[in-house]
């Protein structure tokens, strides 16, 4: 089993707006990036397992090529501000992520 930090630059949250919430992973290289593409590896199924939400709470997965990066929006369990929220910028919310192992296998050589 791999560790997402293993394979990843950045891993990161943030607010998209009071009631979403964003996460960011970067990946280190276009290989890596193709693997995780390719096998759907962060997806909403996948991502509602490790937040323990149902995939309906997973708005968007989107893979964005340019960067080799994976953006999830997901619905905020408590809106940003409201009593009981613990995380008003929603930047400690990446750390599920952290822990997130999965099967990578084998990664083609980088051409280039």
């Amino acid at each position: 089993m791999t560790k997402l930090t293993e394979v990843a630059r950045v891993i990161r949250s943030k607010n998209a707006g009071p009631y979403e919430l964003t996460l960011d992973i970067l990946l280190k290289d276009a290989a890596v990036y193709e693997t995780f593409r390719s096998r759907g590896i962060i997806s909403r199924a996948s991502v509602a397992a490790l937040y323990g939400v149902s995939a309906n709470e997973v708005m968007s997965v989107i893979y964005f090529d340019p960067a080799h990066a994976i953006k999830v929006t997901m619905k905020r369990r408590i809106p940003s501000g409201a009593p009981g929220d613990t995380d008003v910028y929603g930047a400690q919310q990446h750390m599920p992520l952290v822990d997130f192992e999965f099967e990578l296998g084998d990664v083609p050589a980088e051409r280039g």
